[in-house]
């Protein structure tokens, strides 16, 4: 199993090495260089079973199935439901998706948990240490440092947008104590740490001589972790019932997972929705195929506050029928312009991929919250509900809803007690966390600055 930039212009590589790469040299993104079809899901299997046998196809040779199902039983192993990612019905033919069971209480524990372990075995193997970086919009910040705390061959750094995330979800990268985790909060906004990220790829000595690595959504682990629990879902509806999936949206690597599932034989259908916010650039991209650079303007839901929906990329490649270079010359005329038509070649097979998107508002977030809870007496995270906002407006349908829950309500209880007037109290394991001291240092938006402190700490280790 070989993996392949979606720019055309890098060599293949092995899953491991695209996993610890991050980025492809020429700037793409890394997918599989032919979709394996992979047994479905059945109901009599655990978590750790599909997560086995799911990830040892997307591995190939570059891991044993032995190494697989250790790095799964202990990534999940860390979560406190033996489900890891439960369905509760929460209306007639309707489900949520409970993705907050893991350590920081929030969807991206279940591909960071496996990304940790999958490191701390490789690394150690090959005797290397690796400087990974990380632009977090909330909740990726948070499940990297619970993740990697304690990593002996990993520096992990943090970059955060300065008071766009909640404090909770500040929390979760800050208190680890860890010596190996170092936590900046750019002045700026989600994009603009994201932009300094992908700079600091893009300039190949710096990459080379810090060792650099990422684990943001771009990496292909993260989408190939979360592509297995789409499979454990279509097993507990049903192995031929059709499902309708509703992902609330920023960065697409979710709602990508579900694409790359359907691919490889794990759904019995593919009909997902992409909820976004205010931040509407994926669903204009969706649906009238501009590509088009906007200020993101803050939300109740903050960790989709994203006008660059980066795994867009992968699925650009695709409808393109695999081809480099328009997806090379789409990218190049968006980053020169700040503005591109996708090709007429292009929108026609995005139309019938199976994606379409739904937007809404912060008023509706708010509203959302408040009838959630009147309802089902449960309270959900704003980011959940901008998806269950986009389930009631959705045609009604045979296929059963699974509506993706991406975060506990408790990492935002400012949001949680303006929309319901209730308190979102943190589960007992984690309210040592309000207890810890936090460790972040304010920095400015200068790539040359951030890049002097990862340096600087590189140097001081060796």
């Amino acid at each position: 199993m070989k993996y392949v930039s979606t720019r055309g212009q890098s060599e293949p590589v092995s899953f491991v090495d695209a996993c610890l790469t991050g980025l492809a040299p020429d700037g793409g993104l890394y997918v599989p260089e032919a979709w394996p079809q992979i047994e479905p899901a059945r109901p009599d299997e655990t978590y750790v079973d599909v997560a086995t046998r799911v990830l040892s196809t997307f591995a190939g040779e570059s891991l044993s199935e032995e190494d697989v199902r250790g790095l799964c039983e202990r990534a999940y192993g860390t979560f406190s439901h033996h489900s890891v990612t439960p369905l509760s019905q929460c209306g007639p033919n309707t489900f949520i998706m409970e993705l907050h069971h893991g350590p920081t209480l929030a969807f991206k524990d279940v591909a960071m948990q496996f990304i940790g372990q999958l490191y701390d075995l490789v690394l150690g193997r090959r005797g290397q240490r690796m400087s990974v970086v990380c632009a977090t919009s909330g909740d990726t910040g948070g499940a990297a440092a619970a993740a990697f705390a304690g990593a002996s061959s990993v520096d992990l750094f943090i970059l955060h947008p300065h008071e766009r995330v909640s404090p909770v979800q500040r929390l979760f990268m800050t208190t680890t104590g860890a010596d190996n985790i170092h936590n900046l909060a750019v002045t700026g906004d989600f994009d603009d740490c994201q932009s300094l990220v992908k700079a600091m790829f893009a300039d190949k000595a710096f990459a080379a001589e810090v060792s650099l690595s990422g684990v943001n959504s771009i990496n292909w682990a993260r989408i190939a972790a979360q592509a297995v629990y789409y499979a454990t879902a279509q097993a507990a509806i049903g192995p031929n019932r059709p499902i309708r999936f509703v992902v609330p949206s920023g960065n697409m690597g979710d709602a990508f997972a579900g694409y790359v599932a359907a691919r490889c034989g794990l759904l019995a259908g593919f009909e997902l929705v992409c909820a976004v916010n205010e931040n509407k650039t994926l669903a204009t991209l969706l649906s009238d195929g501009l590509m088009q650079r906007e200020q993101a303007v803050a939300t109740p839901s903050p960790a989709m506050d994203i006008s660059v929906p980066s795994n867009f990329e992968r699925l650009l490649f695709e409808v393109s029928g695999r081809d480099g270079d328009t997806v090379r010359r789409t990218y190049d005329q968006y980053r020169q312009s700040g503005s591109t038509i996708l090709p007429e070649s292009v929108r026609g097979p995005l139309g019938c991929t199976g994606f379409s998107s739904a937007v809404i508002d912060n008023g509706a977030t708010l509203e959302e919250m408040r009838e959630f809870k009147q309802q089902t007496g449960e309270l959900i995270c704003p980011h959940t509900a901008v998806g269950t906002a986009a389930e009631r407006r959705l045609p009604k349908t045979d296929a059963t809803t699974v509506i993706l829950s991406t975060a506990h309500a408790a990492k935002f209880p400012e949001t949680v007690l303006e929309a319901t007037g209730d308190e979102a109290s943190l589960p007992k394991r984690c309210t040592e966390l309000l207890e810890r001291g936090e460790v972040f240092d304010r920095v400015e938006n200068d790539l040359k600055l951030i890049k002097d402190r990862i340096r600087g700490q590189v140097t001081a280790e060796a």
